[in-house]
């Protein structure tokens, strides 16, 4: 008997179960302000968006952009509100900018013209031995004398 009425109790619980989890449903305002927050990098962590963070700083971001959902501001004004505050440097992912642009080409400019340079002087020093050793022409008289500074030294 006792065992029937678990397996019921447990088929019960099983059945009800759906129906009490749609009475927890999630706040549409707080996985909005999440999806913000995923958006936003926290300031004193290290690349941590502050959905994720557990600073004090980033609980206060998250209340104040909880609060802009309550009185009704977009997301767009939510973020440039940060972006006002902290500058770029808050957004998860920065606007495209030529000066980054700039900053990631130089390096790359550098080593061509580095590679360029390396192989024209290269190329030119090649060519000089290559003159040389065509016009390093021995004459005999230099001959006999090699011929006899080598009997020299034995």
């Amino acid at each position: 008997m006792p065992k029937v009425i678990l397996s019921l109790l447990l088929s019960l619980l099983f059945v009800a179960a759906p129906v009490l989890a749609e009475g927890l449903k999630e706040d549409p305002l707080h996985r909005e302000m999440l999806d913000i927050a995923e958006d936003l990098r926290c300031a004193v962590c290290q690349n941590q968006p502050i959905s994720e963070s557990n600073s004090e700083l980033a609980r206060d971001m998250r209340t104040i952009i909880r609060e802009k959902l309550e009185a009704g501001e977009s997301r767009d004004q939510i973020v440039q509100y940060f972006v006002d505050r902290y500058g770029n440097y808050v957004l998860m992912k920065p606007p495209y900018t030529g000066t980054g642009t700039a900053l990631w080409l130089l390096p790359t400019i550098f080593l061509v013209l580095a590679l360029g340079v390396a192989v024209f002087y290269l190329r030119s020093r090649l060519k000089g031995e290559q003159v040389e050793a065509e016009t390093a022409v021995v004459t005999e008289e230099e001959r006999e004398r090699i011929r006899a500074l080598r009997k020299g030294d034995e």
